[in-house]
This record gives structure tokens, C-alpha cells and sequence, in this order.
């Protein structure tokens, strides 16, 4: 798993291919991505490093595909689009700058969750996640306190749903504690080499502050990468419902996906939607179409509608796969 931190951590040479699509790529962000530091306008200032290791690989591996123009009316403040199998960047706009992230923090959550191991281990539900839930108006499975779960339900509710009570709950028991389970995300996005990825809670609600909570578009097709080498995750996030009976500890549930682009666009097999009102609409996907896959994300679609960021992704996908490939 870990090599996937660096082979997809962007490089020189692959973001250089996709500033010739992006709107705003530039010299400036070139350097930065092969090492040098800049401010970002409006956002938490960071230092993005690139390792040796990434840095020396200067060209795709297998074959290229021709990059020509760029995704025409995408409304999103900055994203990314990927090909999975070469590490090739096709298009990128602000692939180094830091924004707010929403939900898709939701995947860091998960990954942490996976690494610990224990799928069927069963779990209850806290007392507190109900102020908890009600002090944020966040997203929720309606979990009801003292029913128990195993994990893997709860990972079900918290990637299908969005449920941020289902997120509490698994970070309640696997910190134990929040602040325990956040310190271990940052450890683990530190160790991926996210340099610019930071988390204050499991669930990606704004707090303390809008902002507080953030990643790169690059940094985050790292992260989606290696969450789906998971094959539970990948699974998981591939559901657009599921429904789980009553059983021993629990009542009935139907978790029901709000991914507009899974829905309805073909060939989509997750990964996580995301929206708060700093972060506006956010949307990390990956999609596969006559054996090539992309993997890309779209942060800051504007908040015109719950398909906002959803039409912003369709828009890049059916450009990337539009493009033809050599070699």
C-alpha cells in the first residue's frame, strides 16, 4: 500500500502535462509541486515536498494519452483528473492549493478504520453522539444510542449515507475518543506524505472553523488511490443503497448513496461526495470506461444544487475519456 504514496504524489513532468489543460496551472505551480513553497491566495499557507522518490519518476509508465484542450464549464474552484494505471495528470487546476473538504474526509476515517482491522467487532453506539450530531446539524444514519454495529456496518452507514453518527461511532471506539482518532489521521496522512492534508474530526463537519479541515485535490487522488486497494471500501463505496435488517442490538436501516454521479454516470464506481457551506460542494470519484480507469476530484462546485459537483465531475470524466491514447 504504502508505494502508492509515492507513485501517485504528482511530478514534475505529469503535472507539466496537465498545466497545458489546466486553466490554472502555471510556472509557479509547477515549481511547487516539484519541491519549492508558495502561499496559497485565500487558503492555509503549506508546504507541499514532494519525495525523492516521487520526483525521479519524470514520465508516465505505459501509454500516454494526448492531451488536448481542457473540460469545458467546470464551476469547481480547483480539481484534478488522473489516468489510474499510468499516473499520467490530464487536467489539473489548483492540484497544490489547499481548500476545505467536506465529507471526503470521511476516507481518511475509513482507511485508519481498515488498517486497525476488526470488521465484525461489534460496537455501540454512545450516548453522546446525539448532541453531537444535533450541535452541528450534521448528516445522520439516525443511529439510536446504545444499539451495537459491527464495523463494517458502520463503515457502510458512514460512506454510503454520508452518516457523520456512524463516523462518531467508529472513532469513538477506535480513537478511543475523537481526539485520539483525529491525531491518528494526521499521523497517518503524515505518513503518506500528505503534507497538506490536516483533520479535526472523523466526519469532516467545519469546525472549529470552516477551513479547518483541508486537502490538495493531488493529496487527495493519493488518498483515494490507496483507500480503494481496500477491497472492502472499494466495495462499499460502490453501493448505492443498502439495506440492513433488524437484528441482535439494532433496529432496521436503509443507507441510501447522495452521489448523483454514481447514480448516473456510467462506468462510476465511487468514491465520496462531501458539501459544507465553506467547502461548497466537493467530489473525490473514480470511473472506468473501455478498460481505462481515472480517479480524479472536484472541490469547490458552487452551491447551486445538490448535482453541483456531480456535473462538475461528469464534465471532467467524459473529457478524460474523450482524449485518445498512444503508444
Amino acid at each position: 500500500m504504502r508505494r502508492l504514496a509515492a507513485r501517485l504524489l504528482i511530478t514534475g513532468t505529469a503535472l507539466a502535462v496537465g498545466a497545458a489543460a489546466a486553466s490554472c496551472s502555471d510556472a509557479a505551480g509547477l515549481a511547487y509541486a516539484q519541491g519549492a513553497t508558495r502561499p496559497v491566495a485565500g487558503t492555509t499557507t503549506a508546504t507541499a515536498t514532494v519525495p525523492a522518490s516521487a520526483r525521479a519518476k519524470t514520465t508516465p509508465v505505459g501509454p500516454v494519452i494526448t492531451v488536448v484542450g481542457a473540460p469545458k464549464g467546470v464551476k469547481a474552484k480547483a480539481g484534478i483528473l488522473m489516468d489510474v494505471t499510468t499516473g499520467q495528470v490530464l487536467w489539473a487546476k489548483g492540484a497544490t492549493a489547499t481548500r476545505p473538504i467536506a465529507s471526503i474526509a470521511k476516507v481518511m476515517t475509513a482507511l485508519v478504520i481498515l488498517q486497525a482491522g476488526g470488521l465484525n467487532r461489534e460496537v455501540k453506539v454512545p450516548k453522546s453522539v446525539t448532541a453531537y450530531v444535533a450541535k452541528y446539524d450534521a448528516e445522520a444514519a439516525g443511529l439510536v444510542p446504545g444499539q451495537v454495529f459491527t464495523v463494517e456496518e458502520l463503515l457502510k452507514g458512514m460512506l454510503i449515507e454520508s452518516a457523520a453518527d456512524a463516523a462518531y461511532t467508529l472513532a469513538n471506539a477506535y480513537g478511543p475518543g475523537l481526539p485520539a482518532f483525529v491525531a491518528k489521521m494526521n499521523a497517518e496522512a503524515a505518513h503518506l506524505g500528505l503534507v497538506d492534508t490536516h483533520f479535526t474530526s472523523p466526519d469532516g463537519l467545519p469546525y472549529p472553523t470552516e477551513t479547518s479541515t483541508y486537502s490538495t485535490p493531488a493529496e487527495l487522488v493519493t488518498l483515494g488511490q490507496i483507500a480503494m486497494s481496500y477491497p472492502v471500501f472499494r466495495s462499499i463505496v460502490a453501493m448505492r443503497f443498502y439495506n440492513l435488517p433488524k437484528g441482535d442490538g439494532h433496529g432496521h436501516y436503509f443507507f441510501s448513496t447522495d452521489d448523483e454521479l454514481l447514480l448516473k454516470y456510467p462506468g462510476v464506481i465511487g468514491i465520496k461526495t462531501g458539501f459544507t457551506n465553506g467547502a461548497g460542494h466537493t467530489l473525490l470519484f473514480e470511473a472506468v470506461r473501455n478498460g481505462r480507469t481515472l480517479i480524479g476530484d472536484v472541490l469547490g462546485s458552487p452551491d447551486t444544487g445538490p448535482s453541483a459537483g456531480a456535473n462538475d465531475a461528469a464534465k471532467v470524466l467524459s473529457w478524460g475519456f474523450a482524449l485518445s491514447q498512444s503508444g
